[in-house]
């Protein structure tokens, strides 16, 4: 591979020849773990997206050369289309103002701005990386208003789609299983009767109210702290840059972003992170409950509960013939525990917010980003591939309703609780039914059991 040599402020860093990124880029990439995974791409890109708005409101407002600014917009708008995806090598765990990142974004923009404009890769002219590209701004700005950008657009763009999907699979299963009766239970025993398609109503409500509580972090996701620099004051920004570069970004995306209420709160803390975690992280407590009860509810198939048939779709064991697992659903189970461990790592880098500036950063993007993704596929996923192609056991549900004590329930009021409780407790010692149990007593007529062990009734 052939190399060039570049200097910056602490000597010499060789950087591979045709890459775009620089000295400062290569010396914060090769002082990371190996291991470290790189920014996720929607943060970079979000960066680019300031960037690039920086750029045209810095040429128009007449402190940036009009063929410099609009060689770094264009070069904004590569990276945006993914086009130099892989010159951004800088990991996730890095320092905790995410400057590597926002250097890494800023050298591969003047490089490619420079190349643009007919200059060679790794100089400094005409376009600077510190000079130009982050002209009016800062990492300290930027990178918390960018994983703002990038969180809100892909909860939006995402998440909410994917959630939707689930709510509907589950609304639509409700209403086609609203006619088959079953069991409930509590504390893991049998209760009264239900409806399948009201159990499935619940489910489609839990996501539900997950949906909103995600939409309820938008306004505070949308309030950027681009324009503060340094420390919140603005330190050599010109006073109207925040509200056209942030105006112009709000154009773009299609999301009201609008100027952060105050700069001091909106760099010392990333409270709008914590509390995105937490709706994901509600959310993934929700499809943790769903997706084991499902599983509960399809066990078996002939040894436990069994009420309900999930698609079969793959071999579940390496030893067993015809052995088929809930692979769908222990999937988002799985999922659900990463979320969970991701938004303790984001509310204990939340709370890290020293003075004047968070410096958990990267991890909480990383984190909030991972959650996203992980519970936009899982939702889909158990929509299309576990909830569509369920379907009931009519005859196994009408069976365990009609062997289950607790439908004595509704004679305790003709026969009172203790007698009813005695009933219950001779049909559970004799393996006999409730039913068998009346009609060898003699005590009520044939109509009078059927309309009091109507399990319609119960419901």
């Amino acid at each position: 591979m052939e190399y060039r040599v570049e200097k910056d402020t602490m000597g010499e860093v060789r950087v591979p020849a045709k890459a775009y990124y620089g000295a400062q880029t290569r010396r914060a990439a090769d002082n990371l773990p190996v291991s470290a995974e790189r920014m996720p791409l929607p943060v970079v890109r979000a960066v680019a997206r300031i960037k690039g708005a920086a750029a045209e409101v810095n040429g128009s407002l007449g402190i940036l050369p009009s063929a410099s600014a609009e060689a770094v917009s264009r070069a904004a708008r590569e990276v945006l289309e993914g086009k130099h995806d892989d010159q951004f090598i800088v990991g996730v765990f890095q320092t905790g103002s995410g400057t590597s990142t926002n250097m890494n974004v800023n050298e591969v923009l003047a490089n490619r701005a420079n190349e643009l404009l007919g200059s060679p890769l790794g100089g400094y002219a005409p376009v600077h990386p510190n000079d130009h590209v982050n002209r009016c701004q800062s990492s300290n700005d930027v990178i918390p208003s960018a994983i703002r950008i990038a969180v809100r657009g892909e909860m939006s763009g995402r998440l909410l789609p994917a959630l939707v999907e689930l709510r509907d699979a589950l609304r639509e299963k409700a209403d086609a299983f609203s006619g088959v009766l079953k069991i409930g239970r509590t504390h893991l025993q049998d209760a009264v009767p239900v409806t399948l398609g009201q159990e499935f109503s619940g489910y489609a409500s839990q996501v539900d109210h997950g949906i909103r509580r995600v939409k309820a972090v938008f306004p505070d996701l949308e309030e950027l702290p681009l324009g503060g620099t340094a420390v919140g004051t603005g330190l050599n920004a010109h006073p109207d840059f925040a509200r056209r570069a942030i105006a112009e970004i709000a154009r773009a995306t299609g999301i009201p972003f609008r100027e952060a209420e105050n700069r001091f709160e909106a760099m010392g803390a990333q409270d709008p992170l914590v509390a995105a975690s937490g709706a994901m992280k509600g959310v993934a407590a929700s499809l943790l409950k769903i997706a084991q009860d499902l599983r509960l509810l399809s066990s078996g198939p002939r040894c436990g509960i069994g009420e309900i048939e999930l698609p079969s779709l793959q071999p579940g064991s390496s030893i067993m013939p015809g052995k088929v697992n809930p692979v769908v659903l222990e999937v988002a189970i799985q999922v659900a525990a990463q979320v969970i461990g991701n938004d303790a790592a984001v509310t204990i880098a939340g709370s890290l917010g020293v003075l004047e500036l968070n410096v958990m950063l990267p991890v909480m993007g990383r984190n909030v980003l991972e959650s996203l993704v992980l519970l936009s596929s899982a939702s889909s996923l158990a929509a299309v591939r576990c909830v569509k192609g369920i379907v009931p056991d009519e005859k196994r549900c009408e069976e365990l309703i009609e062997r289950s004590l607790s439908i004595i329930t509704p004679l305790s009021i003709k026969i009172g609780y203790n007698a009813a409780d005695k009933l219950a407790k001779e049909a559970y010692r004799t393996g006999k039914t409730i039913r068998q149990l009346l009609i060898e007593k003699g005590e009520l007529s044939a109509e009078e059991i059927d309309d009091v062990l109507d399990p319609r009734k119960m419901i």
